[in-house]
């Protein structure tokens, strides 16, 4: 390959790293043509982008961009392939989904501005919530104490309009 084609891959990959704020690194290396492809399907219908790379290239692009990600240096060896997301815990649920006798392995992740390096992290990163779900469940925390002065109005009005009822059907 001409250095110039490396160059161009290298940026690529950087512009991906910085376009999406969730990546994972899996091993491919042991995984048939068939099952491949139908983790490429399943990817494609979960909204995660897979890419095959070469370490050595995917090492370069790492170290160009601003941020340290020295601690997925290590977990570049064999053949790797890059998951990109939007929902941290979309490429782990699926992976987890799939994964059949430990492949396809994970090797590392970077989600939600953290390192997760090793295939016993796979728990820990399906357990991540989205920031929709996370702002969901404020809202509801948030909507639960005024739901309830307001149900405690509605009953006390209730309980009032019920006793002037009473008074008002009393003969005089």
């Amino acid at each position: 390959m001409r250095k110039e084609d490396k160059s161009l891959i290298i940026g690529k990959i950087a512009q991906m790293i910085q376009e999406h704020p969730h990546f994972y690194l899996i091993d491919v290396a042991t995984m048939n043509a068939a099952d491949t492809s139908n983790l490429r399907r399943k990817c494609f219908e979960s909204g995660v982008q897979m890419f095959v790379v070469k370490n050595t290239l995917l090492h370069k692009a790492l170290e160009t961009l601003e941020m340290d990600f020295s601690p997925l240096y290590g977990s570049l060896k064999g053949s790797t392939a890059m998951m990109f997301a939007s929902v941290a815990n979309a490429p782990a649920k699926l992976l987890k989904d799939i994964a059949k006798d430990g492949i396809p392995r994970l090797k590392a992740a970077y989600a939600e501005e953290s390192f997760y390096v090793g295939e016993d992290q796979l728990e820990a990163l399906c357990s991540i919530k989205s920031k929709n779900e996370l702002i969901a469940e404020v809202i509801a925390l948030l909507q639960s104490p005024a739901k309830n002065v307001v149900s405690a109005l509605q009953s006390g009005a209730n309980t009032i309009h019920g006793v002037l009822k009473t008074l008002g059907e009393r003969p005089e």
